[in-house]
């Protein structure tokens, strides 16, 4: 089976918000992001994301991902909808009136990990309650914020029936498998960049990193 590319897009453009820490060093041109999508027209091993429910989601993203007859998934963050810098629900409707998927970053862009209670209600629950209504389809798979995770969250996101989880792991992924590493787009990448992740194979200490790195995960906490 072949195994598949995912990559993660944050933010395209000028920054149109206050960021969380770290978070500017993922936020890419907009010829930078052009640069990508060419690379990948074509690539049926290539999945495309969107993390954090920015409106350079529709504003920049939308129009070139239809230009070139290409398909994304859109994870929102439901309760941050229509905030400065944000989609609203209208930007949530068109991605899916034109073609694109849409599935939970969960409700105001939280860690998994110290999450309350109540807080995990709205991180599963309301969040894909209302992008259910939003959508029209049952929102079920969701990009786990920061990529933060470990036993205690796999357990949520189980008990909440997640169907596909989308992690920050780095690395190739199995077509169908419940947890998807992904490939985040940074604001230093380059054409050896793109090219290095669509099509080098990892060396063996990095792909021993990565493993360690997951298996580490999903026994902590």
């Amino acid at each position: 089976m072949q195994s598949v590319v995912n990559l993660t897009v944050h933010g395209i453009g000028p920054i149109s918000h206050e960021l969380d820490p770290g978070e500017g060093d993922f936020w890419v041109g907009v010829e930078q992001f052009e640069q990508v999508l060419d690379a990948v027209v074509g690539r049926q091993d290539v999945h495309i994301t969107f993390d954090d429910g920015n409106s350079s989601d529709v504003e920049i993203a939308l129009p070139r991902l239809l230009e070139r007859g290409l398909t994304a998934e859109f994870f929102v963050p439901a309760g941050l909808l229509g905030e400065p810098g944000r989609l609203d629900s209208d930007g949530v409707r068109e991605l899916v009136g034109s073609g694109m998927r849409v599935g939970s970053h969960g409700w105001a862009h939280r860690d998994w990990r110290k999450l309350t209670p109540e807080q995990v209600d709205q991180e599963f629950t309301d969040s894909h309650r209302l992008l259910s209504e939003l959508t029209g389809r049952q929102v079920s798979r969701v990009a786990i914020p920061f990529g933060s995770y470990d036993r205690r969250v796999l357990g949520m996101m189980r008990r909440a029936r997640v169907t596909c989880a989308f992690t920050s792991d780095g690395g190739r992924a199995q077509p169908g498998a419940w947890l998807q590493s992904r490939d985040s787009l940074r604001r230093d990448l380059d054409a050896a960049w793109i090219s290095d992740v669509l099509n080098g194979a990892p060396s063996l200490p990095l792909r021993a990193r990565r493993l360690a790195a997951r298996a580490f995960k999903r026994v902590r906490g």
